[in-house]
């Protein structure tokens, strides 16, 4: 009996903007070992840092995509080089025409001949938005957690306190991983359509100082420090459940929400409304930065003032001025080690992509140093919600457990053991 060859294609890159769109590969009766890029899609399910940027201008040099008939022709490209004796034999007519509409594979220049594209930010004013971008919400972050603190805190609603499992920065948490349930994952694509620095500042930026790991931990090495061990264990699972059902929590409201928009809006109105909401332009992006630059420096400026007001006061508002100074170059470390996520372990990064190693560096460095750097539950949340919903839910767990445990073990070695064997205060 005569085995056939399976028919197969050119394996396309994963950062290609038509392999990101359209699973053409699907239609095809293709072996594929799709393990690698689902471990790779699911660490960077809560970000990739200046990676976006860097893929959009690579493929910018390149506007031309290639209709699904090249795609199937070229294709024979690689069974060419298979051996001599193999017997190659044609796709059949029904699966070399498309089932999906090739028009919209062409380049702008192919069904738009007379239509010039519109000016884009230069590669370096694109980080400088970015960068301040993530430095407006970043500290607009800091501010709604502090306020949260005392919303919940012993002061005003006594839900939550420093000696005790519910720690200040609990419900700061829980609300910005339900906030990352719909800014970060349901409608953030629909944010990066409208402006890609404004889903950047909303979910590494406001999201990401919102919510904060080495406080959380921090409160953790406190109760281990007092001896409250069990009070230690209990506070990490309770915030590792709560915040972890926060964004699945967040993720449904906003599907039901999407749902409801979608029967009220017919196609025509959302497709206006989204041309009218774009920034697409060199004018809209100058103005858009014109008007951040201006609120950040407002923001820094009313930080500086207060913080030297309040520090001479003595007061714990302090902290927060404090807070709101550093909150940018915090976000913008954590927001340039997160190209780490997805890359993966050894030469060819192939061991370990699933693991977010910019996050796991983030989190640690954070719970060694509680300084400058603020680090992030929501992204942590996202990946690990990512991961449950994988075809590999232990790994949600693993990495929750490596992360906590890094971090906990490199804090008691500089916080908790000074404390025990010199009595530090």
């Amino acid at each position: 009996m005569d085995h056939q060859e399976p028919y197969r294609t050119r394996s396309f890159s994963r950062e290609s903007s038509l392999a990101s769109s359209l699973s053409l590969s699907r239609s095809l009766p293709l072996f594929v070992n799709n393990d690698v890029d689902d471990s790779e899609s699911v660490s960077e399910a809560g970000d990739i840092g200046d990676r976006s940027l860097r893929r959009r201008h690579s493929s910018g040099r390149s506007n031309r995509l290639f209709s699904s008939e090249d795609l199937i022709e070229q294709g024979g490209d690689d069974t060419s080089r298979q051996e001599q004796g193999s017997v190659i034999k044609p796709l059949p007519e029904h699966m070399t025409t498309s089932p999906l509409p090739t028009k919209s594979l062409l380049s702008p220049e192919t069904n738009n001949p007379g239509k010039k594209e519109e000016p884009v930010l230069p590669k370096s004013l694109e980080y400088i938005s970015c960068l301040i971008h993530l430095a407006v919400f970043g500290i607009l972050g800091a501010i709604t957690r502090y306020l949260l603190q005392k919303l919940f805190g012993p002061s005003v609603a006594r839900v939550t306190s420093d000696g005790s499992i519910l720690y200040l920065d609990l419900p700061s948490n829980m609300v910005g991983s339900f906030l990352m349930g719909w800014f970060g994952v349901v409608f953030k694509a629909d944010i990066t359509r409208v402006s890609e620095f404004l889903a950047i500042g909303l979910s590494t930026g406001y999201l990401g100082s919102l919510t904060t790991f080495s406080g959380w931990n921090q409160k953790m090495l406190d109760l281990s420090a007092d001896g409250k061990w069990l009070y230690a264990v209990l506070g990490f699972l309770l915030g590792l459940f709560l915040a972890s059902y926060s964004i699945i929590l967040g993720v449904e409201t906003a599907k039901g929400f999407r749902w409801l928009l979608d029967r009220r809006a017919s196609s025509s109105s959302k497709e206006r409304t989204s041309c009218l909401l774009e920034v697409n332009t060199f004018k809209m992006h100058l103005v858009s930065m014109t008007l951040m630059v201006v609120l950040l420096v407002a923001l820094l400026a009313v930080s500086a003032t207060q913080l030297v007001k309040e520090f001479d006061k003595g007061t714990s508002e302090a902290q927060l001025w404090l807070g709101c100074l550093v909150a940018a170059p915090g976000v913008w470390l954590r927001w340039f080690l997160a190209r780490l996520n997805g890359r993966g372990l050894g030469k060819d990064g192939q061991y370990l992509r699933w693991v977010p190693f910019g996050t796991v560096i983030a989190n640690a460095a954070a719970a060694s140093a509680m300084a400058a750097l603020a680090t992030t539950v929501s992204t942590f949340m996202a990946e690990f919600n990512a991961m449950r919903e994988s075809d590999y839910p232990w790994r949600a767990y693993a990495y929750a457990s490596f992360t906590i445990a890094v971090s906990f073990a490199m804090g008691t070695v500089i916080y908790s053991v000074p404390v025990w064997v010199v009595g530090f205060n």
